[in-house]
């Protein structure tokens, strides 16, 4: 006879396909935005209204084609198209996950699981 007491309760299971808000997201990352940065980026620096940084998915030698800008966090490699519109798109690519991964692991980073 099958025991189902021990089997995991169905909220557990359903926990990985839980749905984010990023708008919630970017809200709770508001003020940790340099933080953010330099952990993904810690050898860039700031130049003007953009943070400017060497890419590292690919072998990039010089600063100059790979910027955030400080004030929308839009972002963009000029050298390969590569192009997003937010912090949590600028992990996803750095890290090679998608937006959804990206938010849950900005958030453990943060320390809000």
């Amino acid at each position: 006879m099958l025991d189902f007491n021990d089997a995991p309760d169905q909220d557990d299971l359903r926990a990985p396909f839980r749905k984010i808000d990023f708008e919630e997201v970017k809200a709770f990352m508001r003020g940790y935005e340099g933080a953010i940065l330099y952990r993904l980026l810690p050898h860039g620096k700031k130049q003007s209204h953009e943070y400017v940084a060497l890419n590292p998915t690919r072998h990039d030698r010089n600063l100059g084609s790979f910027r955030i800008n400080l004030h929308t966090y839009k972002w963009a490699d000029f050298a390969t198209g590569d192009r997003g519109g937010d912090l949590i798109s600028l992990w996803a690519y750095v890290r090679g996950l998608n937006n959804l991964e990206a938010a849950k692991e900005i958030l453990a980073v943060l320390g809000r699981n």
